[in-house]
């Protein structure tokens, strides 16, 4: 990677880790619930664009845990700073690698690692906490996943990839 291609990396992965923490931060009621819609996983389908979502999404997600548990709006504490942060990781990897996987141009099947990771791991750390069963919290956080990702990530998806702003395999011709 050339030097400015190392600086874009960068200030894309910042400014995906300062949106998804301060939308996260801002809806806290309904980003820190056993039954989740935080909106901010809409952003969990940017690998499907970018490399650079990949350490984005993850340190948006380790901050907005952390500024949760420091202001009482996560009660799932410092577990949900590690595990949480762990999920979106490891879904946003998934996702980057299932980006070439269409559907009339439509990459469906990236839509299923946020909600599968994050209703297996999150849905671990609620259950752990409200001592409720695992099945219903993981199904809770899956649903609410599930309701992001579909109405806001795909439609924001969609959207950025006509602006084709985020194509990486671009070569632009110098006049």
């Amino acid at each position: 990677m050339k030097n400015n291609e190392k600086l874009r990396y960068m200030a894309n992965a910042g400014m995906i880790a300062a949106i998804y923490a301060v939308t996260t931060i801002a809806l806290a009621p309904l980003s820190f619930a056993n039954l989740q819609f935080r909106v901010s996983e809409a952003l969990t389908l940017l690998p499907v664009l970018t490399g650079s979502a990949i350490p984005g999404l993850t340190l948006g997600c380790v901050l907005a845990n952390a500024i949760g548990v420091a202001t009482g709006s996560n009660i799932a504490g410092w577990l949900d700073v590690l595990f949480g942060s762990m999920a979106t990781l490891l879904a946003a990897i998934l996702t980057r690698w299932l980006r070439k996987i269409e559907w009339k141009g439509i990459p469906f099947l990236a839509v299923f690692p946020p909600v599968i990771f994050n209703a297996l791991i999150v849905g671990g750390e609620l259950a752990a906490v409200y001592d409720l069963p695992f099945w219903v919290c993981a199904l809770e956080v899956g649903a609410g996943e599930l309701g992001v990702c579909l109405l806001l990530g795909l439609p924001l998806l969609i959207a950025l990839k006509k602006t084709k702003q985020f194509n990486e395999n671009k070569t632009e011709k110098k006049s």
